[in-house]
């Protein structure tokens, strides 16, 4: 359970076992102390945690449903004080439906989420005018008890989604080395070369998704996990580059291509790999000087393909020393 990359393989079961012992706290709490309406509690803690398994987004969505909840438990409180003071119930609709229009038209663009459970709230507190003051309150309190147990379960064996980039970018490295060695074999690979670059353009998107909560975790500008993403993306057209160059030319293979180290490129790649999937910093260290050498581009007419390899292998050192730069970061148990 300390290891992070199982709890990475084995994440959708924590997380199950997580929101369930959440669940049972949360009724464990409400109908120990014989709280009214304690079925809201469990419900504000299965929308803030159980659609939701990384860190990073937890602790987002239970900071916007907390100020969801309180603009609408104010709104609807006060709507219940004019109810008691007015006995009026057709000011009561009235207000009810304004405040809910309101949230609607900030519910669509940022910061939409508190939008929507300011008006979720604010129904569940004032209901259909039928609601007291005290039933009110209670129902608030229940909501936010249920915030509070969601993130203390976050922090139980948390599943950071930083553990998710770390290994998918350490699979999308490791399918760039394949495809790269893959260059120039017989046309019957053709389709394995193909499999390799649809799978690391399918880690590519998830990749992205994985961003906003990891700068969060890590506390890292979304900007520089940006220019690492920018680079793979990079590498992975110029691989599509030199497959198609392959079938349109008949290019050498990759060990053969003019200019290049290719097995240096190769070692690279796998290196970098392994420092994500093992926290072994160490692999990221600049390469050496001879290594270096091994990577220029070597006097003579260039090709197209001495030209490709060349900015791929110039790619991957950029790649290399990004992710050397945040190590301490993303490097955590």
């Amino acid at each position: 359970m300390r290891d992070p990359h199982r709890r990475y393989q084995h994440a959708r079961y924590i997380h199950a076992t997580r929101v369930g012992l959440g669940v049972l706290l949360s009724i464990a709490v409400t109908s120990g102390f014989g709280w009214p309406h304690g079925e809201w509690a469990t419900i504000s803690l299965l929308i803030v945690i159980a659609g939701l398994q990384h860190h990073g987004n937890i602790r987002k969505r239970a900071a916007e449903r907390a100020w969801g909840t309180l603009i609408g438990a104010v709104a609807g409180l006060l709507i219940i004080v004019q109810q008691t003071w007015l006995g009026h119930l057709p000011l009561t609709y009235a207000l009810t439906a304004i405040a809910c229009g309101i949230c609607a038209y900030h519910a669509i663009g940022k910061g939409g989420y508190i939008a929507l459970l300011a008006a979720i709230t604010l129904v569940i507190v004032v209901g259909h005018g039928d609601n007291n003051l005290l039933d009110g309150a209670w129902r608030t309190l229940n909501v936010l008890v249920g915030i509070a147990i969601a993130l203390l379960f976050s922090f139980a064996l948390p599943l950071y989604a930083t553990y998710s980039w770390r290994y998918r970018l350490a699979e999308a490295l490791r399918e760039c080395a394949r495809a790269y060695a893959n260059l120039g074999q017989a046309d019957e690979a053709s389709g394995e070369r193909s499999k390799h670059l649809g799978k690391l353009n399918t880690l590519l998107v998830q990749l992205r998704s994985l961003m906003p909560s990891v700068s969060k975790e890590i506390d890292v500008p979304v900007e520089r996990l940006e220019n690492i993403q920018r680079s793979l993306r990079i590498c992975i057209s110029t691989l599509e580059l030199l497959n198609a160059t392959h079938g349109a030319l008949g290019a050498p293979s990759a060990d053969a291509l003019p200019g290049v180290g290719a097995r240096r490129i190769r070692d690279t790649l796998i290196g970098m790999s392994r420092a994500l999937r093992f926290g072994t910093v160490a692999r990221l260290a600049r390469p050496r000087a001879a290594d270096l050498a091994e990577l220029k581009h070597t006097p003579g007419t260039p090709t197209v393909e001495s030209a490709l390899a060349e900015g791929f292998a110039n790619e991957i050192e950029n790649l290399r020393r990004q992710l050397l730069a945040i190590a301490p970061q993303w490097n955590i148990g």
